[in-house]
């Protein structure tokens, strides 16, 4: 099963190359179970801060937009657990975006079900920049200092001080972060590398999907995608000291462009 992970951004011109594929695997998915012709009932988990409602219909305009679906909200209350149970009908999960740790925390109790659920039933899994985030093996839920010193701007650390790195979903075998050109979060990854709690990552762009087949780590949308991994005596990319830790290599990916994913 393929991983589809975005950046965040709202940029409608990227829309198509951002959702597009998570909404044709849905559609896909759909067709198998249920008489040609349904559309395909897309689970958007929202951690609900109060707005969850008026969240939910930017993502179900969105969605509808790009692809004939049926986006139903799948709203946890800030500080409650998602119930793995609300999967049971439908055919693809969007986990959506907001304060990342409150969406690790959200999905705490089924880190463990959740990926097997998701693979059993063959339902296609996409993150929206918190979402993304905490599809990792071991999530960078935020933070922008690393060892006192800061590395991204100080409003980008969702409500945390020093770099935080939770256990996620394991969907990919690498960490993420996001919003990686607009927010300035691509030094925060770079750190978590630097010291060892992430063994290698990914920084996404906005408006910028990367997807993730188990092997194959494919880019699309209007932005880049930035591998960071410790660095060696060899091979290519740019290298920089990661701050708390060893050196880091750090390579730009454009829309089309692919890398292993391991």
């Amino acid at each position: 099963m393929h991983t589809y992970l975005i950046g965040g951004g709202w940029d409608e011109r990227g829309a198509e190359a951002v959702y597009g594929p998570f909404l044709e695997a849905a559609g896909q998915r759909a067709g198998r179970q249920r008489a040609a012709g349904d559309a395909a009932v897309v689970g958007c988990l929202l951690v609900d801060e109060g707005d969850g409602a008026g969240q939910f219909a930017r993502y179900e305009a969105v969605l509808r937009k790009v692809a004939d679906c049926a986006p139903v909200p799948l709203l946890v209350p800030l500080g409650e657990r998602f119930d793995i149970d609300a999967l049971a009908r439908v055919d693809a999960l969007l986990v959506c975006g907001g304060l990342t740790p409150a969406y690790q925390d959200a999905l705490a109790k089924t880190l463990d079900r959740l990926p097997g659920v998701l693979a059993e039933r063959g339902i296609p899994y996409a993150g929206f920049s918190a979402g993304a985030a905490v599809a990792a093996r071991r999530a960078v839920v935020g933070g922008w200092l690393a060892g006192g010193v800061p590395v991204c701007p100080e409003d980008t650390g969702e409500d945390l001080d020093e770099i935080e790195v939770r256990e996620g979903l394991g969907l990919v075998p690498f960490g993420v972060d996001v919003h990686a050109a607009q927010w300035g979060t691509l030094p925060r990854l770079m750190a978590a590398v630097a010291d060892g709690r992430v063994s290698h990552g990914v920084a996404i762009d906005e408006n910028t999907l990367l997807t993730v087949d188990g092997r194959t780590a494919r880019v699309s949308g209007l932005g880049r995608v930035h591998a960071v991994r410790p660095g060696t005596d060899g091979g290519t990319g740019t290298r920089t000291g990661g701050g708390t830790g060893g050196d880091v290599l750090v390579r730009s990916y454009a829309a089309g462009e692919s890398f292993a994913a391991g």
